[in-house]
């Protein structure tokens, strides 16, 4: 009892003290407890970021035994495929033990979007929606969802059943339950009915698959087509999905695909002159760490995570250094209290551990402040990261917060705690004690590190706004600028098409008008094998494939090197290709002889040639992270709709009435479907989503750390200036003027800083150099980049240190010296 009674007093005691040095320091106080909210607050914003990002896919209740199969390659140089032909499937359940359950998601080529339309009486309700796919019955015996309405289990094992997003019920059939409800789905070629067999929750939902409803793959409108594909080798257009059983070894069964495709897929692959490698992606690491072809959705980036949990980390290690710089720098200030505590018969262990309790008791307080000013900031950061994060969302990120938060507290306590308890109380008595030469030079080290964080992350921004500034003004081989597309995704508005045509021309600002099955900025994945002439089918080169309007190319501003363009009459073009340059050059021909030549094709017992009548100069079709890849253009292949999209060049960027325009001339050739309409250029940006929420949040943290390194300095350099005071004052007796004692107390810190240019320059080079080769076209680090960081370091360094060493240099030096 007596113990625990000396204890509490002991503990009392502490706590008094702490307030009581909390409360005369009442500036410095501050700098230190804001500084540390400012970088807890940090880190958790971030922690909850990268929480979200690894929680994509983990409502599945067996996540850790589902994977996706993925194709490793086609051809030589190709980049893996996440999807793969129709029997895959249920030849994995057929053929492997370990396959408790095999499925398949479609993604249909060239349907992006859907009419939903459902009708009761007067009542009518329709509007296009994107991300909707075809899956297998058996679906959701892979996949949890939760439902709020219908079973899981049995929701799509009628033909043409329909499992809608909680949003997409609510659009359709407002608050009642939609189960057993008939509405119509309107594609491309007609309108189905399907019946509504459920209702999932998306409220929060994080999943690779960006789903808004399902359809069964049973159906009146695919279904036919998807049981005639039966070739092992082509159309590679499913998502493949196993369920392994329990106990399952995953790497031994992932070594078992190649035997098993060989096997299954032999025949086909060496009749279609390609080989074929599959791979296992697991299902919770497909969102952040697969970014191969034919993706469902856009998926997130693991880099960005590293680098934000970096930054989290050297922002918080930024706010624990301006701890310990302060508190050593006032050690003048506590050394007469340490020598008499001493004298008086404490131990180095109690003078240590009441240090480390005022550090907690700052740290205490900061941790109230870092989550005011999280809930304070949090709507600016979800708009940021295009998220709705909650503070609240996930408990266990504030016992993580909290235990960071003691981390931190006693990280920012220890070295002040141990270097002033280790003072002599004899010298400390008489007055003796000098400042000392260690740690004036581990401080200036500490500065040195700050800044060095600061200017690496001023270099990383310079570069990632660089780079984006780059993809954005990069010359792409077309005209992305005034090109208003309108999505044709009813068999009405494609036979109305020339109709449309003829409205939108009659407005003089619309320049010309055409068509294709695809245009740059969205996927495609149409494709052909084709060889030259002299070659075999062994030798086949993988084309992508567009079917266009005549004057396609001279809307999109392609430029055409050889040849001329396709026909306006389709008959004489029937057997005419033009292609790339890319893939002129991949067939081995010469873009001065190429033109008139043949390429060849075998297709599902098709074998024929098509004439090179054209060639145009190369083009990004996709984004700037990918190569330029061979194209073929004509106006009559097997798959692909001319009449997808139609894509309108303007003469003016008055948007507003030419919207209007574009608006009435759609209702008046199509008055039965919704007006839909994008921007290409804006259309091919969001590829760069991404990036450009990282640029963001990487400026942001960069400002975050600078302010908290200003917090430090300006702390420093008013107790420098503190600590020189009476020299301040004699040497402007002698006549120094304002600029020379100014110079002379910001000299000490500017040194630190430029130390720190120096350093941080190679280190952000190697870092930022590693970002760069994320994509084939890259802006170059220049040195100025270099220059613009170090001078910006210096200037706020300067203006921070110039406020005191000017208020040093102002002061009246009687008062300074009355004392002398």
């Amino acid at each position: 009892m007596v113990f625990w009674h000396i204890t509490k007093v002991m503990l009392k005691n502490y706590f008094k003290i702490a307030l009581r040095n909390l409360i005369r320091n009442k500036a410095f106080s501050f700098i230190n407890i804001f500084g540390l909210a400012v970088g807890l607050a940090t880190c958790l914003l971030i922690m909850l970021y990268i929480f979200s990002e690894l929680g994509y896919d983990s409502q599945n209740k067996d996540a850790g035994r589902i994977y996706r199969i993925a194709n490793a390659a086609v051809l030589a140089n190709d980049k893996p495929w996440a999807a793969l032909s129709a029997p895959v499937a249920q030849g994995l359940k057929a053929d492997m033990p370990e396959v408790e359950q095999s499925t398949r998601l479609l993604k249909f080529p060239s349907v992006d979007r859907m009419l939903l339309k459902y009708e009761q009486g007067r009542e009518s309700r329709q509007f296009y929606e994107t991300n909707g796919y075809y899956v297998d019955s058996n679906f959701f015996r892979v996949f949890s969802y939760d439902f709020l309405y219908g079973s899981d289990l049995t929701a799509l094992d009628a033909p043409n059943s329909i499992v809608l997003s909680a949003t997409i019920a609510g659009k359709l059939f407002g608050k009642k339950d939609p189960v057993g409800q008939s509405m119509s789905v309107g594609l491309p070629w007609s309108s189905f009915k399907y019946t509504v067999r459920g209702v999932f929750k998306d409220a929060d939902l994080k999943s690779h698959i960006p789903v808004h409803f399902f359809l069964s793959m049973h159906n009146n409108d695919i279904g036919v087509w998807v049981q005639s594909r039966t070739n092992w080798a082509t159309s590679n257009i499913f998502h493949t999905y196993v369920k392994l059983k329990a106990g399952a070894d995953p790497r031994a069964f992932e070594q078992k695909l190649q035997p098993f495709i060989e096997r299954r897929a032999g025949a086909d692959l060496k009749a279609l002159g390609v080989s074929r490698k599959l791979f296992i992606q697991p299902l919770q690491d497909i969102y952040l760490h697969s970014h191969i072809e034919d993706e469902i959705g856009s998926n997130g980036n693991s880099v960005y995570l590293y680098i934000l949990g970096s930054i989290a980390v050297l922002v918080l290690l930024i706010a624990c250094i301006n701890f310990m710089n302060l508190a050593t720098a006032r050690s003048g200030r506590r050394a007469k209290e340490v020598g008499v505590r001493k004298v008086m018969g404490a131990e180095q262990r109690s003078l240590v551990l009441q240090f480390l309790g005022e550090s907690m008791i700052m740290t205490g307080l900061a941790l109230i402040m870092a989550m005011i000013l999280a809930a304070f900031i949090l709507p600016f950061f979800n708009t940021l990261t295009q998220k709705n994060l909650r503070l609240f969302d996930q408990p266990g990120i504030w016992l993580k917060i909290v235990l960071l938060a003691t981390g931190t507290g006693i990280l920012s306590g220890l070295y002040p705690a141990f270097y002033l308890s280790s003072f002599k109380p004899i010298a400390v008595l008489k007055g003796k004690l000098l400042n000392s030469f260690s740690a004036g030079a581990i401080r200036k080290g500490l500065v040195v590190f700050q800044f060095t964080i600061s200017i690496c992350l001023i270099l990383g921004s310079v570069i990632i706004v660089k780079q984006l500034h780059f993809l954005d003004n990069q010359e792409l081989g077309f005209n992305k600028k005034q090109q208003i597309v309108l999505p044709l995704q009813d068999r009405q508005s494609k036979k109305n098409y020339a109709a449309l045509k003829n409205e939108l021309l009659k407005d003089p600002a619309v320049r010309s008008v055409t068509s294709g099955s695809i245009y740059p900025g969205i996927g495609n994945i149409d494709d052909m094998l084709f060889y030259p002439e002299g070659k075999t089918v062994q030798d086949v080169i993988d084309m992508h494939t567009g079917v266009v309007d005549n004057d396609y190319f001279e809307t999109l501003g392609l430029q055409l090197l050889k040849g001329r363009n396709l026909s306006r009459n389709l008959l004489a073009d029937s057997n005419s290709v033009v292609l790339n340059e890319a893939a002129l050059e991949k067939l081995g021909y010469n873009i001065n002889t190429g033109v008139g030549k043949k390429i060849y094709y075998d297709f599902q017992g098709d074998r024929g040639a098509l004439e090179i009548i054209g060639v145009v100069k190369n083009f990004n079709f996709e984004s700037l992270y990918n190569a330029i890849k061979p194209f073929a253009f004509n106006r009559h292949f097997w798959f692909g709709n001319r009449y997808n999209y139609v894509i309108a060049n303007l003469a003016t960027q008055d948007f507003p009435n030419i919207l209007k325009h574009t608006e009435r001339s759609w209702s008046s050739v199509n008055p039965g479907s919704p007006f839909v309409y994008s921007f290409l250029d804006k259309d091919f940006q969001k590829n760069y989503e991404k990036d450009q929420q990282a640029a963001g949040l990487v400026g942001y943290f960069t400002v975050i750390a600078i302010v908290i390194a200003c917090l430090g300095l300006f702390g420093l350099s008013a107790f420098s200036a503190e600590q020189r005071v009476r020299e301040i004052g004699i040497r402007k007796v002698l006549g120094a003027s304002v600029g020379n004692v100014t110079s002379l107390l910001s000299r000490d810190f500017i040194g630190p800083v430029l130390i720190s240019v120096f350093i941080a320059s190679p280190v952000a080079w190697y870092g930022m150099n590693a970002w760069l080769q994320n994509f084939v076209y890259r802006t170059p680090i220049s040195w100025w980049m270099f220059v613009f960081a170090g001078l910006m370091a210096v200037f706020i360094a300067l203006v921070t240190v110039s406020f005191q060493a000017i208020k040093a240099a102002l002061a009246n030096p009687v008062r300074s010296l009355r004392a002398e």
